[in-house]
């Protein structure tokens, strides 16, 4: 597998970060509506998340063309953002299948290399 390019490291970067913030806005929600403590969490991780999530977005349609991801990887990758944590599921399908290298990348690591093959 070769390695993931910028895009794919930046898009790995955010969906990571968008996965915490919505893991902090899940336990200020517990916070604020279970325990009835403090309203704290869900301010500060409410609009940490709401930037996280907008980044998300404008990263995935930036890296799913430069990708050439196609429609549907990208309408995955977005569709990723709404439940929670399912960025991380994205990153590692997207790292898994090669999709986070570069075009070039991805169409050299599918053919075989000339120099590993025998020669007669």
């Amino acid at each position: 597998m070769p390695p993931m390019s910028r895009l794919g490291r930046l898009f790995a970067v955010v969906a990571w970060i968008e996965a915490f913030t919505w893991a902090g806005l899940l336990v200020g929600m517990f916070l604020k509506y279970v325990t009835e403590t403090t309203e704290a969490g869900v301010w500060l991780f409410g609009r940490l998340h709401g930037g996280a999530f907008v980044l998300f977005v404008v990263v995935t349609v930036v890296v799913g063309i430069r990708l050439r991801w196609g429609w549907f990887r990208t309408l995955v990758a977005l569709a990723s953002s709404v439940p929670p944590l399912t960025t991380l599921l994205a990153e590692w399908w997207l790292r898994r299948t090669g999709h986070l290298t570069g075009p070039a990348d991805r169409e050299a690591a599918r053919k075989p290399n000339a120099e590993l093959q025998p020669t007669r």
